[in-house]
């Protein structure tokens, strides 16, 4: 198998379900964003000792897939895997869980973020997951996006901040001059 298929030299790519569009278009905006997000995680893992965090991000970036493919998919019912109400259900499980875990201070208060390195790689996956919500938004005032994809993604980087929260040490909590 070939790399290069020599067929993006124009500016277009191929969609999942085959449409041609511009490599700049904010489709293809999105679905790269939401695979930069998954390569974020990805080295975030590096850094996480916690073996029960880093599988739940192995589940996240397999989920990311689907994620993916729905955005790279113009044509109705053309991707198999959709995420759905019960994919945003875990994800609230996950933050309850590890809220519950957390004192007053720790959920209530801002902080500096990366007090280490598992929770600083988290807090830029975070951050990179908000840019992804972002464009899939911008997406959605043009063309059809799922509304459950949209929690999924919403839902998602409340995920990344309550680990990367859970994950710090010595916080440097933020105080605002009244």
């Amino acid at each position: 198998m070939k790399i290069y298929t020599k067929t993006g030299d124009k500016g277009k790519t191929s969609l999942y379900d085959n449409t041609r569009v511009d490599k700049d278009s904010i489709r293809v905006e999105s679905y790269g964003t939401i695979d930069e997000l998954n390569s974020s995680l990805g080295f975030a893992k590096n850094f996480i000792e916690n073996e029960k965090i880093n599988e739940i991000i192995l589940q996240i970036q397999r989920s990311l897939f689907n994620v993916a493919g729905e955005l790279a998919t113009k044509k109705k019912g053309n991707f198999p895997e959709k995420i759905n109400d019960e994919n945003v259900k875990e994800l609230e499980k996950i933050i309850d869980e590890y809220l519950s875990k957390m004192n007053e201070n720790q959920k209530s208060k801002f902080i500096i973020p990366g007090s280490n390195k598992s929770s600083a790689a988290l807090h830029l996956s975070r951050t990179i997951c908000r840019r992804a919500e972002r464009r899939i938004i911008t997406l959605s005032r043009t063309e059809e996006v799922s509304s459950i994809l949209i929690k999924y993604v919403n839902r998602l980087s409340d995920v990344i901040y309550t680990l990367a929260r859970y994950l710090e040490v010595n916080l440097a909590y933020v105080d605002f001059k009244k």
